[in-house]
């Protein structure tokens, strides 16, 4: 899978670019319409993730690889640390 800037695209470098995202937001450092254009990207990662999940269900195949690769943490990734409001 190919890396992003933060890091390999993965569900917990997407979690942690979205908390980023709204700190800045909150901070001033980043603005609101930046910060929606990043939540609607995150969106529609997840939207086509469950619906190539729900195909994969209906047609009674496994998983894919890529699919899986993005769903757990990679080494040295592990559950997102809880934030301080």
């Amino acid at each position: 899978m190919k890396a992003s800037p933060v890091g390999e695209l993965n569900a917990v470098n997407l979690k942690a670019v979205l908390w980023q995202t709204l700190g800045g937001v909150r901070s001033g450092k980043i603005t609101p319409a930046q910060g929606d254009v990043i939540a609607s990207q995150a969106r529609e990662i997840l939207r086509t993730t469950k619906a190539q999940l729900q195909i994969f269900a209906q047609a009674g195949q496994a998983v894919s690889e890529e699919l899986i690769d993005f769903a757990k943490p990679t080494k040295g990734e592990g559950r997102a640390k809880p934030r301080a409001a």
